[in-house]
């Protein structure tokens, strides 16, 4: 055991943003936390690095627990050559060995300076933590040499990263650790991070990254931990069956109190035979209504659509443009048709945005042309978020001074069109610069809404979304009839969305593929049918092979073979009992004992199974 929290709890104002929670993180462990935007998330985070107290409870840490986080934005004012970066991960010795490294870089000249350097390095025993520095700077392909300021985005965030492993810590805390990372560098993070040795605890709403990485999902929700057993797709079905289930509870426990108010306002008579023990559980049954915690509905994303574009959205023949003498598109053609949805990939900084301003025409090409459609009504999501007015209020920066919107031609209160967007009245009194990144995004899908468009550009629309809000985006977007010109990272969401894929793939060149981001993979890794005739010679054709006679099976065998379908449905029987059992979260806070137990009888489960199919197969085929 790692961390154990002991019944936490934690207030911001009158809301529970912990009550009375259970966790217990174990070494290896990769532990993904889901939560709404706004749920404490984030704050559970700063509790286990030590930066949030807490109202009451216990957190156990195992004795010299070491941990570091890897933030969700690169800290303003960081500056310096990468080792000094990194190097202020190790505090004071840190310090000393980057002013040592410095004046190396400077020549050495001072030897003044450089021998105080040297004795305060000495003095702090800070030459084994040089060599560590090192160590990490390679595993993550860094230069120490180079500056910090003249890195990419991704390549920042790298740093960062070696930043927290140079403590070698326990547990790495990762918060949104893909936002703003190309998918070149979600992937090298999704490996390095399979390979790294100590325990993750990482928030994310990149379903592909939390698929290859999570052994295990906790959610945060009403104040509530609930640790939830299998990878994503079981905690997805599972969670719906749980609300599901509360929604029926609720259902009931309404009608009984409401029976039971009817039966204590009665008539005198009733009155004189009332039964106390029945007084006494209306009363907990009150102050039960009272402590329950509603859940916030589902954001209402409610899309309006113009009159058709013309059949022909964008013509491009030939196109070319380059930022002085580096190219950005190359000899691009392709015609873009009213209805298409298309994904445009590549890495950060390499012309994806301005490859959007030549197809929407508000950039002249410098080679070639681009053709733009008639009757055309464009909406822009600005992955900057510049639409926004930060120092206005919510309500400001979608009523535009007026008290309602007009949605497919229905009038709409502003207050209630926020509400559908998850807005509380008080949130949307309030400053967008107030607002954490999760609502900025949904107050800008808000805005894009209100205006009718046929043609949607969405630039990284998917950046500190939380999932619902995600599925809920997809759907609406499959069934937009109008045009998308969609850019992201998020290979699920362009998976699922798009039909077609403009990928950047160097110099200039960018590739048009039919369907999404895994679809481009596949149609780039399988060689042509013309370099598949040109690699291999040609043969004659083989003689079809004889089957092998099927050997037959000995009487213990056919007894084995008639008792697996038995065992195969007693095993995954007992697999949904016990995956049923540790969906609630009163199991870990009453008996975490036995929930770990379950836990792993859960797993050696998995493996049984897979052992029997895999013998019924064999035995089959004899």
């Amino acid at each position: 055991m790692l961390l154990q929290f002991k019944r936490v709890s934690l207030h911001i104002g009158v809301t529970a943003l912990l009550d009375k929670v259970e966790l217990t993180i174990d070494p290896g462990e990769r532990v993904c936390l889901l939560g709404r935007n706004g749920e404490g998330k984030s704050t559970l985070l700063r509790i286990i690095e030590g930066e949030q107290s807490i109202d009451e409870g216990e957190l156990i840490r195992k004795p010299g627990l070491q941990v570091a986080q890897l933030p969700q934005e690169v800290p303003e004012g960081t500056a310096g050559s990468i080792f000094e970066v990194v190097a202020k991960g190790l505090g004071e010795a840190g310090a000393a060995l980057s002013r040592y490294h410095q004046l190396l870089q400077a020549g050495g000249e001072d030897l003044d300076a450089l021998a105080r350097a040297q004795s305060r390095v000495e003095a702090l025993d800070a030459w084994n933590l040089d060599s560590r520095v090192q160590t990490v700077l390679s595993k993550l392909s860094l230069d120490g040499d180079q500056s910090f300021a003249s890195l990419s985005g991704g390549l920042k965030r790298r740093v960062l990263l070696a930043q927290a492993l140079v403590t070698e810590p326990d547990l790495l805390l990762l918060d949104e650790p893909t936002n703003h990372l190309d998918v070149e560098s979600i992937t090298w993070l999704e490996e390095f991070l399979l390979g790294y040795g100590g325990s993750l605890l990482f928030i994310t709403h990149d379903r592909a990254f939390l698929r290859k990485l999570a052994t295990r999902i906790i959610e945060l929700d009403r104040g509530q931990l609930t640790s939830w057993p299998g990878d994503y797709d079981n905690f997805v079905r599972r969670k719906a069956e749980a609300l599901h289930a509360e929604e029926l509870a609720r259902a009931q426990f309404d009608k009984k109190l409401a029976q039971e108010e009817v039966w204590i306002r009665k008539g005198i008579e009733a009155r004189r035979t009332r039964n106390e023990g029945r007084v006494r559980a209306l009363l907990a049954m009150r102050e039960q209504l009272a402590q329950r915690r509603d859940r916030v509905g589902t954001a209402k994303l409610e899309m309006q659509e113009a009159d058709r574009s013309g059949k022909f959205v964008a013509e491009v023949e030939k196109l070319g443009y380059a930022w002085g003498e580096l190219p950005v598109v190359k000899n691009f053609s392709t015609t873009i048709l009213r209805g298409d949805k298309i994904g445009i990939i590549g890495p950060n900084g390499v012309g994806k945005t301005t490859l959007l301003r030549l197809l929407l025409g508000q950039l002249s090409p410098q080679e070639g042309s681009v053709h733009i459609g008639t009757k055309l009504q464009i909406a822009y999501f600005d992955q900057l978020r510049g639409d926004l007015d930060m120092d206005g209020t919510v309500i400001d920066n979608i009523g535009d001074g007026k008290d309602y919107v007009e949605i497919n031609g229905a009038r709409k209160h502003v207050m209630g069109y926020l509400q559908e967007f998850l807005f509380t009245p008080a949130r949307a009194r309030s400053p967008v610069r107030a607002l954490s990144g999760g609502e900025r995004s949904r107050l800008l899908l808000a805005r894009l809404f209100t205006k009718p468009c046929n043609l949607l550009v969405l630039d990284e629309p998917t950046n500190d979304l939380d999932l619902e809000t995600l599925d809920l985006l997809e759907e609406r977007l499959a069934e937009f009839s109008g045009t998308v010109l969609l850019v992201s990272h998020d290979r699920e969401f362009i998976n699922r969305v798009v039909t077609r894929s403009f990928v950047f793939e160097g110099r200039g060149r960018v590739g048009d593929y039919v369907g999404g981001y895994d679809d481009w993979v596949r149609q780039r890794l399988a060689p042509t049918e013309n370099t598949r005739s040109e690699s291999k010679p040609k043969q004659a054709p083989a003689k079809p092979k004889t089957e092998a006679p099927r050997r037959k099976l000995s009487y213990k065998d056919q007894r084995e073979l008639a008792g697996l379908p038995a065992r195969i449905e007693q095993l995954e029987t007992e697999q949904g009992e016990l995956a049923t059992q540790l969906s609630s979260g009163a199991l870990y806070a009453e008996k975490p004992e036995q929930a770990r137990a379950m836990q792993d009888r859960l797993a050696e489960l998995a493996a049984e199974l897979d052992a029997a199919y895999k013998r019924w197969e064999a035995l089959e085929e004899g």
